[in-house]
C-alpha cells in the first residue's frame, strides 16, 4: 500500500495500549513484539505479494526471506511459519503452488524455523507470503527508535531490486541480471541481524517497498534525528541507474517520492538515476543499521567474519528541517 494512504488509515486508528506490548505499528517497526516472561518475547509479522520473478520455486524462496527479514531486522529469531495463499485454481497448474510452497518452505527450514500451517483462497491473480513468529530477549530489542547522533550507518545489500524486476517484466534485463538479483534477494538477514546483536546496533529496519529513503525516514521519525547519506558510499545493484533512466520506475517508486516530500534534502550533484535508486521500493532487501561510533570497528570485523556484505553509507546527526540528507 502507498505510504501515504497506510498513514491516513492508521493516523485515525486507536493505538493499542497492554502493558505487554513492547512494540506496536504506532512507530512503523518492522514487527510487533509481546512480553511473555521477563526475558522472553515473540516477534510477529506477516508480509504477501504477487509474483516478481517467473520461476515458482525462487518466488517461495524469495517470499519467505522477506517475510523472515522482519524478524531479523528486529534482532530477534524465527521459530515457526504460517502460509498465507492467493491462488487461481481454475486457470492454472498446482504444480506451480507446490513449487511456490517448496521454495518457501526450504528456505523458512534454512531459518532454523518450522512451517505449521496456512490459509488459502481463490484468487484471480497468485499472491503468496508467510505470517512469521519469533522470539526475543526484551532487553535487546532492536527498534527503529533508538539512532543517536554519531551513530553510523550500514546497509547490507545493494539497492535496485524494484527496477530490475520492472525490468523482468518488460524483458529489458540479461538472465544473468536476472540470476544476480534472485541470488540476492532469496539471501536471509540472519548473519547480518546476529553480528548487529553482538555489535550493540542501536536502531535497525529492513529496507523493503518504501525504499532505502522511506525506511531511513522511519528511523529518523522514530529516533527523532536526522540521517545524512553520503550517495557515493550507497551500493546499488548493476544496471539498476541504466533501468531508471530507462523508465523502468516502478509504481511504489513514484509513491514513495511523493510521500516524503519536503522531508528529503538532495545536494544538486547527487545523479537524477541515483536518486531514483533512492526511492525504489525494495523486495527482501538488506537491514539498514545505525552502530555506535565506537563499536564500528568490532561490527564490521564481525560482518567480515561472517562473510557478510555490508557498507557504510552515512551517519546519524542531530535532527535539523529535514528527516534525511543526501549529498
Amino acid at each position: 500500500m502507498a505510504p501515504k494512504v497506510l498513514a491516513e488509515v492508521l493516523a485515525t486508528l486507536p493505538i493499542t495500549n497492554h502493558p505487554d506490548l513492547l512494540i506496536g505499528y504506532n512507530k512503523a517497526d518492522d514487527a510487533g513484539v509481546f512480553r511473555l516472561s521477563d526475558d522472553l518475547a515473540i516477534v510477529q509479522t506477516v508480509d504477501f505479494f504477487p509474483p516478481i520473478v517467473d520461476d515458482p520455486y525462487e518466488f517461495g524462496q524469495i517470499a519467505a526471506a522477506n517475510a523472515l527479514s522482519d524478524v531479523y531486522a528486529m534482532g530477534g529469531r524465527p521459530i515457526t511459519a504460517l502460509n498465507i495463499v492467493g491462488f487461481p485454481s481454475d486457470n492454472m497448474s498446482p504444480k506451480i503452488l507446490t513449487e511456490i510452497l517448496r521454495g518457501s518452505g526450504e528456505k523458512v527450514k534454512e531459518a532454523g524455523a518450522v512451517i505449521v500451517g496456512g490459509h488459502s483462497t481463490k484468487d484471480d491473480e497468485i499472491k503468496y507470503g508467510l505470517a512469521i513468529t519469533g522470539v526475543i530477549d526484551p532487553q535487546r530489542i532492536i527498534s527503529n527508535a533508538g539512532a543517536q547522533p554519531d551513530d553510523r550507518l550500514f546497509l547490507t545489500k545493494p539497492l535496485g531490486t524494484g527496477l530490475i524486476t520492472t525490468g523482468i517484466k518488460r524483458n529489458a534485463v540479461s538472465d544473468e541480471l536476472v540470476s544476480l538479483v534472485t541470488r540476492q534477494m532469496i539471501q536471509l538477514n540472519a548473519g547480518a541481524s546476529a553480528a548487529m546483536v553482538k555489535c550493540g546496533a542501536t536502531a535497525a529496519t529492513d529496507v523493503t517497498g518504501y525504499g532505502l529513503f522511506g525506511h531511513a525516514y522511519e528511523i529518523a521519525i522514530a529516533s527523532n534525528v536526522t540521517i545524512h547519506i553520503l550517495a557515493d558510499r550507497v551500493p546499488v545493484m548493476p544496471e539498476a541507474e541504466r533501468l531508471a533512466e530507462a523508465g523502468m520506475i516502478p509504481a511504489g517508486a513514484i509513491e514513495n517520492r511523493f510521500f516524503l516530500q519536503g522531508r528529503v534534502q538532495l545536494s544538486s550533484s547527487v545523479d537524477k538515476n541515483l536518486e531514483h535508486v533512492m526511492y525504489d521500493p525494495q523486495t527482501s532487501g538488506g537491514l539498514l543499521i545505525a552502530i555506535p561510533m565506537d563499536r564500528v570497528q568490532q561490527f564490521e570485523q564481525e560482518i567480515k567474519n561472517k562473510k557478510i556484505f555490508a557498507q557504510e553509507i552515512g551517519q546519524i546527526e542531530t535532527k535539523t528541517d529535514f528527516n534525511i540528507i543526501l549529498e
